[in-house]
């Protein structure tokens, strides 16, 4: 039986070390060069559909899908890495599929929220319910997008508060500056004013709005006087709305309840405030007992 010397033994010792650790560094290099492929492949589709997209929010959106994109294809490439080392250093990858899905059916149970977040966030993504930069109300809370993700979604409201809205959580999406908004703007008038007149006015001071170059682009179309929306306690309220862009509808309406005010101010036109008449009774012969002399309050030395 021919004995082999140490040298030979360290020699083939080497080799089959040598083997897997030299797959391993392919596959890791690879999965480098996977990963920088998929960055730049999504970075060159987003710029190519950002200049294509034919309007502000249109570019937002793509921006949104391709982050999520991003982090999905780099999920998946050092998954694939990771099966591949492990295969490469002698650990079967079945047992420990096996030992992951027993143990991601106890973690599955235990993070219920966070997969329906990641499922929610997914939706929200793919049907365009929400874009960076939109004015929305979700599960109670209003405010402004400032980011989206597969598992949340920030908010800042107009006091500059943040808030961070789980997507599971989020049912209805209220959005207030998808494609146009309406300024609704309700006006009272005393119940002595002309309606018809005072209509007119509100018809007018619309039109010198959106005739103004400063207010002009934010307004697409000329104001619709919707009519007497109500009767309250003390005023007579008319109703008018302006289409306006997305997220200008607040700013509109505040200038021209400005302007409108003044308008009123100018014509005469009383603008009401709540009125109280007292009933003093009557007694049972019809006629109502004098009312005490009104005096002034006395003021009391300090």
């Amino acid at each position: 039986m021919p004995i082999e010397s140490p040298a030979g033994s360290f020699s083939a010792l080497l080799s089959a070390t040598a083997h897997p650790v030299l797959n391993v560094v392919v596959i890791l290099v690879l999965a480098w060069l996977a990963l920088a492929a998929v960055q730049r492949g999504i970075r060159r589709f987003r710029e190519y559909m950002q200049a294509r997209a034919k309007s502000d929010a249109e570019s937002r959106r793509v921006g949104t899908l391709c982050r999520a994109f991003r982090y999905l294809g780099s999920v998946v490439v050092l998954a694939v890495a990771a099966m591949l080392v492990l295969n490469e250093l002698g650990i079967s990858i079945a047992p420990v599929l096996a030992t992951a899905g027993v143990a991601g059916i106890a973690v599955g149970f235990g993070a219920q929220s966070l997969v329906r977040d990641y499922f929610a966030g997914v939706f929200l993504l793919i049907e365009d319910q929400i874009r960076q930069g939109d004015v929305v109300q979700i599960a109670g809370i209003g405010g402004q997008v400032e980011e989206i993700t597969l598992r949340y979604v920030r908010l800042r409201d107009f006091d500059g508060h943040v808030h961070f809205v789980p997507n599971g959580e989020i049912k209805i999406v209220t959005n207030r500056t998808r494609d146009y908004a309406h300024a609704v703007i309700d006006a009272g008038i005393a119940f002595r004013e002309d309606v018809d007149g005072a209509l007119g006015v509100m018809r007018a001071v619309g039109r010198e709005l959106r005739a103004d170059p400063a207010w002009a682009p934010r307004i697409l179309e000329d104001i619709e006087i919707v009519g007497v929306e109500r009767w309250a306690e003390s005023a007579v309220v008319l109703r008018s709305r302006i289409r306006v862009v997305p997220i200008e509808q607040w700013s509109v309406r505040r200038e021209y309840l400005r302007r409108l005010k003044v308008e009123f101010d100018r014509r005469g036109i009383r603008i009401p405030f709540p009125h109280l008449t007292i009933y003093p009774g009557a007694v049972r012969a019809g006629s109502a007992p004098p009312q005490p002399p009104w005096s002034p309050p006395i003021k009391e030395a300090v």
